[in-house]
C-alpha cells in the first residue's frame, strides 16, 4: 500500500515513516501542503496522512483541492486541535478520517487497518530490483529513483523473470515457454521489441544481450 504522509514535525514525521515502513507500506514523505500536491498530481498513493498546519497549503485545503478533481483517494488528517469545529470542517471537505495528536501508534494502525476495509485496500506485493528500482507486479508498475513508468503486462513478466535470475544467461525460448501460453507463442522479433522497450526504461547497461544465447539483467 502507498501511503502520502505530510508532516513538518520532523521527529513526529521520522517516527511516522519507519512505523510505516516496518509495517511494509511505501511512505513518501513531504513537509508542506505545495509538494503534497504536486506528488498527488503525478503519483497514485492507496491512503494520504495529512497534518492540518503544515506550511503553504494546509492538510485540508490538500483535501479539499483534490476532492475538487475527483480524486478520492482515502485521507486521515491529523491535528492538535481539540475542538469539534475542526473535526466538522475535516469531515465536511472530504477526509475520511481524524486523528488528534497526541496519539499511539496503535491507534494510528486502527485507523488505518479500518480504511483499508472500507476502500477495500491490500498490501502490493512491491518487489525490490535494487536500491533505486522496484516493481509492483499487480499494478504493472516499475519504480526508478522515484520516477513511476507503467508498463504492459509482459514487459512487468518479462523483467521480472530477469530481474530473479540475476546473471543467468536468458534464452529467448525460455522466456516464451515460461511467459506465454502456447497458443499464443510470439516471435522472436516481438521478444526483442519488448527488451529494447525494457532497455529504454531501465537503462541499456542493465539488460545485456549474449549473441545468440540471450539475456541477462545485471
Amino acid at each position: 500500500m502507498r501511503i502520502l504522509l505530510l508532516e513538518d514535525d520532523f521527529m513526529l514525521a521520522d517516527i511516522l515513516y519507519h512505523h510505516l515502513k516496518e509495517l511494509s507500506y511505501e511512505v513518501l514523505h513531504v513537509d508542506d501542503g505545495a509538494k503534497a500536491l504536486e506528488e498527488v498530481s503525478s503519483n497514485t498513493f492507496d491512503l494520504m496522512i495529512l497534518d492540518i498546519n503544515v506550511p503553504k497549503v494546509s492538510g485540508l485545503d490538500v483535501i479539499k483541492s483534490i476532492r475538487e478533481y475527483n480524486d478520492m483517494t482515502p485521507a486521515i488528517l491529523i491535528t492538535a486541535y481539540q475542538d469539534t469545529k475542526h473535526l466538522k470542517n475535516g469531515f465536511e471537505n472530504g477526509c475520511d478520517d481524524y486523528i488528534k495528536k497526541p496519539f499511539d501508534l496503535e491507534e494510528l494502525d486502527l485507523r488505518i487497518n479500518n480504511i483499508k476495509k472500507r476502500f477495500s485496500i491490500e498490501n502490493d506485493n512491491i518487489v525490490k530490483i535494487d536500491e533505486a528500482m522496484y516493481m509492483i507486479p499487480s499494478k504493472n508498475l516499475l519504480s526508478i529513483d522515484g520516477v513511476e513508468h507503467q508498463l504492459a503486462k509482459k514487459e512487468i513478466e518479462i523483467l521480472l523473470y530477469l530481474t530473479s535470475r540475476k546473471k543467468r544467461v536468458i534464452s529467448g525460448d525460455e522466456l516464451i515457454q515460461n511467459l506465454w501460453e502456447f497458443e499464443e507463442m510470439p516471435t522472436d522479433a516481438t521478444i526483442r521489441v519488448y527488451i529494447r522497450n525494457l532497455r529504454n526504461i531501465v537503462g541499456k547497461e542493465r539488460i545485456k544481450t549474449i549473441r545468440g544465447s540471450g539475456y541477462f539483467f545485471e
